[in-house]
């Protein structure tokens, strides 16, 4: 433990440090200098500091003051050293611990620095405790973040699995989603939300019929209002949880097939109508759904479905979502590519 001593006077300066230096495991920093102490020891490295009163310069009040503006100097101990009654109100307003009162009674001055200096040993173990508990919150919110994380996805590639071979469209637009919104400035809070709620966008397809969903021609009229229907099942399905994440799911699961010109489904929404992250992950899913084969298409060139986007901006596509797409444009080459790389594993 280390003891700031700071008095102009000698022979109180060395009466204190033999005493300090008694107490096991205790070092003195000895200062006469009221400016030198506070310029070479900070609040922050002490354990306990003895301040007198009357010193040329600093008067002890405003080095208490200066202490416990200080890095770490709030919860310190001070003891005042003065043999002045007039003077305590003051001291304790500015955050004086304890007093000893001079001429020192060197039993009641070992026993005030020994109860001082437990004092300092229960806050640090206090701290070092509330340090072990954040971390270990930490910890244990990490785990449920990816616990959480696994879960959506999994039952997000159940529903998947009946539109596409593989299952990894969902896993390749939530990244190419998150791509988008780092792009635009999310914060990273946002973003996480947007990765993790994207994923469920589709979730209403399982309401869908095979003979629908699965067509290899094209729909009829009452087949196309069917399919259309999948964005309301999601919303359905999502709606009114507790969750802010689920809440988010359920609005890109109703508008992801909204469009800027206001031709989508299922509300004709336009513009910025739609909510932001259903018109990122219109961006992310065409694209990832153009480049993948399915039963009824084959997968378009990158570059053909980088045009189709490129193209339908500011009609299907919110212009700065696409802006932000092609700002990321070798990001989402790396994705697709790892992801080709991925199912050619498998298989």
């Amino acid at each position: 433990m280390r003891v700031l001593i700071l008095d102009d006077s000698a022979s109180s300066l060395m009466l204190l440090e033999q005493l300090v230096s008694k107490i096991e495991g205790c070092t003195a920093l000895p200062f006469t200098d009221p400016a030198k102490a506070l310029s070479e020891v900070g609040a922050g490295a002490i354990d306990l500091a003895l301040v007198d009163y009357m010193m040329p310069g600093f008067n002890g009040i405003d080095v208490v003051k200066t202490l416990r503006a200080m890095p770490g100097g709030a919860d310190l101990p001070v003891v005042m050293l003065t043999g002045r009654d007039a003077i305590r109100y003051a001291a304790l307003d500015a955050g004086v611990t304890d007093f000893l009162t001079k001429p020192f009674d060197t039993v009641e001055v070992k026993l005030r620095i020994r109860n001082m200096l437990k004092l300092r040993e229960a806050q640090n173990n206090l701290r070092d405790k509330a340090s072990w508990l954040a971390e270990e919150v930490r910890k244990a919110t990490s785990a449920l973040v990816l616990r959480e994380e696994e879960v959506i996805f999994r039952l997000s590639r159940a529903a998947e699995y009946r539109d596409s071979d593989t299952g990894q469209h969902i896993e390749r637009m939530a990244k190419y989603s998150l791509l988008i919104a780092e792009a635009l400035g999310l914060d990273e809070e946002a973003c996480r939300s947007l990765y993790l709620s994207c994923p469920m966008h589709d979730v209403g397809k399982i309401a869908i019929r095979d003979a629908i969903l699965l067509k290899p021609g094209k729909y009829s009229p009452e087949e196309r209002a069917a399919m259309e229907r999948h964005t309301i099942h999601g919303y359905e399905i999502l709606a009114n949880s507790n969750s802010t994440l689920i809440q988010t799911a359920a609005a890109i699961a109703l508008s992801h097939h909204e469009r800027w010109d206001g031709t989508g489904y299922p509300s004709r929404l336009c513009r910025t109508e739609i909510p932001l992250f259903a018109r990122i992950t219109a961006v992310a899913d065409v694209f990832d759904a153009l480049t993948s084969e399915r039963p009824y298409k084959r997968a378009w060139s990158l570059e053909e479905a980088r045009l189709h986007i490129l193209e339908n901006s500011g009609k299907q596509f919110d212009p700065d979502c696409v802006a932000a797409f092609m700002q990321r444009w070798e990001d989402v080459l790396i994705i697709h590519g790892s992801h080709q790389s991925k199912s050619r594993a498998v298989a």
